[in-house]
């Protein structure tokens, strides 16, 4: 399990890198500043801690269980706003918030064991930070969310990146090639 954890750590960093720097370049050729506030580094840190939860889930559980739970986020931005922000919580968002706790319910009636639960909750843990990073986001300006994704793929790149220095993972063909594909069309 440590290797496929520092498999995940290489390819958190090398996707984010990919992600990343096409982003801050283009943030450059549309004369796009950056921004580093504390907005723009909440909602970075929220994006980047959605990025590093998702990969390993997706290394604990199964790639199916890791994406709907990180989709558990509407469940958390209502309790969220409830909580934070002393928001009431409407007949709709309760609504919602029933649809798509039945529609996980009814995903994972067959699908639960001892050997996925840690992958489960880190997955559900991806749902709250994009519940958080999704509100965080919501409350900056349009042109300073550019920041906040350089900063979220920054912070997701060298938290992978301590841990390839670490371990040094050897790399092929067939990890570089994926690597690419998720940083270029996943992300």
């Amino acid at each position: 399990m440590q290797l496929d954890i520092i498999s995940v750590a290489a390819i958190i960093t090398a996707a984010s890198a990919i992600f990343g720097i096409p982003i801050a370049v283009y943030m450059a050729l549309r004369g796009i500043p950056f921004s580093l506030n504390r907005g723009t580094l909440l909602a970075g840190l929220l994006a980047g801690s959605v990025y590093i939860c998702f990969a390993l889930a997706n290394k604990l559980t199964t790639a199916a269980n890791a994406i709907v739970l990180q989709f558990t986020a509407p469940v958390f931005i209502v309790l969220f706003s409830a909580v934070l922000y002393k928001k009431e919580i409407r007949k709709p968002d309760l609504a919602v918030v029933l649809v798509v706790l039945a529609g996980i319910a009814l995903f994972f009636f067959d699908q639960l064991g001892p050997s996925t639960v840690l992958g489960n909750f880190v997955a559900i843990a991806a749902g709250m930070f994009m519940a958080g990073m999704y509100m965080a986001v919501d409350r900056l300006e349009p042109q300073e969310r550019f920041s906040a994704i350089v900063i979220g793929q920054a912070f997701a790149f060298l938290i992978g990146l301590s841990a390839v220095i670490i371990i040094k993972p050897v790399m092929n063909v067939t990890t570089v090639s994926c690597i690419l594909i998720l940083g270029v069309f996943q992300l």
